[in-house]
């Protein structure tokens, strides 16, 4: 992706993670529509409350294309044939696509916001969680692992290409590597202590991802809530990024910047993902501030506010209550409003 498809992201405006909590998605889509749907960045909402087949795993495998997957003794696996698991997934994505589309015509929201963001578990996450159906991580075997690349971003595509044909919006699609940090350490759980999983270079990495965004032919974001690995990030430069910016560290900060002064999209994660029990109004005139003494502080222009960022809450919503679900997506609108003309 081009830094051209990078600036198909909106940005100056708010969006989620994508998980919410519940397991309504008319509910769902209602909220991320009715929060999002004037300015900010929609996005389709993940309910992995509804157990298996929903969570960010079993909801990536109902979008390969060609690769079943089953559930066994509490872990996917990839199966010789499609499976119950496989088709529940599938169906919980129908019924989403569903409800935003029904929400979409209910709001009259056609024209009005003109880019939706879809998300997965990204090839190595995936590929770390789920087994080739001899027991061992798929990670582990690198043509699996292409296999899986291959077989997402078609998914993807298909996804975002129904997507963009029922709601007559662009899509930006995220990829969520939460575990991308243990494959390059060489720290997935193996089957056994006697065969380890090897660390992945991170070149290799990079290359791969790049891969996928190319067949995906859409802004792509690389998203992860665990601290940030720059080289990744410098590497994979088709991807805006987002990430929990709790977690950066003074060390980080010259590499932060480094990351915004070379014109990259960022989904800045400050929001708490869980109700901290203050006021919104001040929840959000807190962030405001450290945000800008951020930007102050690594040397950078207020104008990034509104050219290069995005503000998020820290990590996925599914662990909040409804109610902080949407205060979140609430306060980050009025925290990038307020950036906007910091």
């Amino acid at each position: 992706m081009s830094d051209d498809a990078q600036s198909a992201i909106p940005t100056g405006t708010a969006t989620g993670i994508g998980s919410l909590p519940g397991t309504d998605p008319r509910g769902a889509a209602a909220l991320a529509a009715g929060e999002l749907g004037g300015s900010g960045l929609v996005f389709l909402p993940e309910l992995p409350a509804r157990g298996v087949g929903a969570d960010v795993i079993g909801r990536t495998a109902g979008l390969l294309v060609d690769l079943p997957v089953d559930y066994v003794h509490r872990t996917y696996r990839l199966a010789a044939s499609p499976t119950a698991e496989t088709r529940r997934a599938r169906d919980y994505l129908r019924w989403d696509l569903d409800a935003l589309e029904e929400r979409w015509e209910t709001a009259d929201l056609r024209g009005e916001a003109g880019v939706v963001k879809i998300q997965a578990a990204g090839p190595f996450t995936f590929a770390a969680h789920v087994e080739l159906r001899g027991g061992h991580k798929v990670i582990r075997d690198r043509g699996a692992l292409r296999d899986v690349a291959a077989s997402l971003a078609a998914g993807l595509d298909g996804q975002a290409a129904e997507l963009e044909r029922r709601l007559g919006v662009r899509v930006v699609v995220q990829l969520d590597e939460p575990s991308i940090g243990d494959v390059i350490d060489g720290t997935v759980t193996p089957l056994t202590r006697l065969d380890p999983i090897l660390p992945i270079p991170v070149p290799e990495i990079a290359q791969l991802l790049e891969g996928v965004a190319q067949q995906v032919a859409r802004p792509m974001i690389l998203h992860s809530c665990a601290p940030p690995r720059w080289e990744l990030l410098r590497a994979a430069r088709s991807y805006a990024l987002s990430m929990d910016l709790t977690q950066l560290r003074v060390a980080d900060y010259d590499r932060f910047g480094e990351t915004l002064d070379s014109g990259r999209t960022l989904l800045a994660g400050v929001v708490p993902a869980v109700d901290p029990g203050l006021p919104q109004n001040q929840v959000a005139d807190d962030l405001v501030t450290r945000l800008t003494g951020l930007i102050d502080r690594i040397g950078l222009p207020r104008g990034v506010f509104r050219e290069q960022l995005l503000v998020t809450s820290t990590c996925g919503l599914a662990g909040a209550t409804v109610s902080w679900a949407r205060a979140a997506l609430a306060i980050s609108t009025t925290v990038a409003d307020a950036l906007t003309t910091a």
